[in-house]
């Protein structure tokens, strides 16, 4: 299959922007909102249960990320496009970037993608996403508006037979303004909380935080909570509840004045 063009006219965008007028200090991103396929790639040989499992999105993160644009009054930036199209948290370079398997699943629609397609996916998916973010971040560095970049994520209970104890994650890799105080505070609730866990945040393996957050200076955190515990709105309603006023609290502790202390 060479592909000139993915996505066709009545598709949706590649982002979808919530609160773009919100006047927090925060910037957050959710790189696997959705599990959308462009009608021209099929189902990607999959079933449709495929596509409603944790292989194709992040179950419950756009749902705590929406509330909390609306308890924070913050910009939302939410991929729209399954991450088995094209992964919007990985290098477009790496080899993880379109999954050919995802934990124990084979992605047939994956097995044998021409540069043509594969540039199809980085150019309309991938880069509107991440232009968008990038263009936001800028228009608040020009306006001088302090700015933190806050990434969603959820993680399964399970992953290739082992079960995973923690609740939630957070995740930095140079830069803990934002993670450590999360950490402690997360804990302090009685939380069972992974430091750099379930997943370690790297160059490598990683996208929206290396780039926008750590290349900026910016303060930043990824968040992962487990997907069992937001796959409804009652859940979510929970964990947004909950991260909002500890976001506002790792973004006074991340300031310069309370750093120089």
């Amino acid at each position: 299959m060479n592909l000139t063009k993915l996505l066709a006219d009545d598709e949706p965008a590649a982002h979808q922007v919530l609160h773009e007028h919100g006047v927090a200090p925060f910037v957050l991103t959710c790189d696997h909102a959705g599990n959308r396929i462009p009608k021209r790639l099929g189902a990607l040989g999959l079933r449709s249960a495929d596509l409603e499992r944790h292989i194709a999105w992040d179950i419950g993160a756009a749902g705590v990320t929406t509330l909390l644009a609306e308890r924070l009054d913050a910009i939302a930036i939410l991929q729209t496009y399954s991450r088995l199209v094209i992964d919007c948290n990985r290098p477009p370079e790496a080899e993880s970037s379109i999954a050919r398997i995802s934990e124990y699943t084979e992605i047939p629609g994956n097995l044998s993608v021409s540069k043509a397609d594969k540039a199809a996916r980085i150019e309309e998916i991938f880069r509107p996403y991440h232009d968008r973010i990038a263009r936001e971040l800028d228009q608040r560095q020009k306006a001088q508006i302090p700015t933190a970049v806050i990434a969603v994520h959820s993680f399964t209970p399970i992953f290739k037979g082992a079960a995973r104890s923690w609740q939630a994650g957070v995740l930095y890799n140079r830069d803990g303004r934002m993670a450590k105080p999360m950490l402690a505070l997360l804990r302090g609730e009685g939380l069972v909380v992974g430091d750099n866990e379930p997943y370690a945040l790297s160059d490598a393996s990683d996208y929206t935080i290396p780039v926008h957050g750590e290349r900026r200076g910016l303060p930043h955190v990824e968040i992962e909570i487990r997907q069992d515990l937001i796959a409804d709105a009652a859940g979510q309603k929970i964990w947004a509840d909950r991260l909002a006023p500890i976001l506002r609290a790792c973004w006074n502790e991340a300031q310069p004045a309370r750093l120089a202390k």
